[in-house]
């Protein structure tokens, strides 16, 4: 795990697992063609999509490791280190992965939306995990792409091609919010435990020191990525994790402004705000009126 493979490219993916390339910017690669290797950290200058079948040692993926289970998609954005921990011993890669360069989805729909996926940035501890019936629709999808890849190019391969990778990533939508209910037991207590961590935040004095709390903080101290923590929240609650964030200090801030002995400039610092009139504005956003005047009719 020592040494990192650099892939910059679809064919240096592809020259790597044993992979004819059809298409410089896209591929289906059959993993089960790649010969017997032992583990090691890997660069994606690509975005791409595991599709892990069977068992094949532990996928790490910064300081966390996932033993995958039959049926597993992890995503990964350009840029980011992914690899295999198989603890120095040979195994056989299995399963498919989908990859795919940026300059495949510039001006298309794709392009657009890509951002809108926010799994491309889940640690791979919160892999989504398929069941038969979900994973017959990721290998139809496969399918049709491979299918795009053995015609010969013409002007519809393109957007037929970028199409089905977005009906595939809609899917895998759908697919992570019924996983979010059907696994709810793995995060049972979160928004409790969320709560909890915001009480201490503000009771331990830690926003004077550290400032207002943002998402990746919280997400954090909770053990789970940025994204994947907003997305759980917002399942549940119907709001994003920062507007959970500033509702709480809004209720916080309504109970300090009643002391009289505190400036409004006094309650913002001890919040974390570090101009005041930043926390006058989104009192006011949030309540209707300033600080000062909620104090004054109350």
């Amino acid at each position: 795990m020592d040494n990192m493979l650099k892939f910059n490219t679809i064919s240096d993916y592809n020259a790597f697992n044993n992979n004819e390339t059809l298409h410089p910017l896209v591929s289906v690669v059959d993993l089960s063609k790649a010969n017997p290797r032992s583990g090691s950290r890997m660069y994606f200058g690509f975005y791409t999509i595991f599709l892990k079948e069977v068992k094949c040692g532990d996928i790490t993926y910064g300081r966390h490791t996932y033993d995958y289970q039959e049926g597993t998609l992890v995503f990964l954005a350009p840029g980011q280190v992914a690899g295999v921990n198989s603890n120095g011993e040979m195994y056989q890669p299995k399963g498919y992965a989908l990859v795919f360069h940026p300059d495949l989805i510039h001006g298309t729909a794709l392009g657009r939306r890509i951002n809108d996926y926010s799994f491309f940035t889940y640690d791979t501890r919160e892999a989504l995990h398929l069941s038969e019936r979900e994973r017959q629709i990721v290998m139809d999808c496969f399918s049709k792409i491979s299918y795009e890849l053995q015609h010969a190019i013409d002007k519809h391969s393109r957007k037929l091609i970028a199409s089905n990778i977005e009906l595939l990533l809609d899917y895998c939508v759908r697919f992570y919010d019924r996983q979010f209910i059907t696994r709810e037991h793995v995060y049972k207590g979160l928004l409790e435990r969320f709560e909890h961590l915001l009480n201490d935040y503000f009771e331990s004095g830690k926003s004077q020191n550290l400032g207002l709390p943002s998402v990746a903080y919280c997400a954090s101290e909770l053990n789970l990525s940025a994204n994947y923590f907003g997305d759980l929240v917002k399942k549940e609650t119907g709001k994003t994790a920062q507007e959970y964030i500033q509702t709480k200090i809004i209720n916080i801030a309504k109970e300090r402004i009643f002391d009289v002995n505190k400036s409004v400039s006094q309650v913002a610092g001890e919040l974390g705000f570090k101009y005041p009139a930043h926390f006058t504005r989104l009192f006011k956003q949030r309540v209707g009126i300033t600080p000062n005047e909620y104090r004054m009719q109350n």
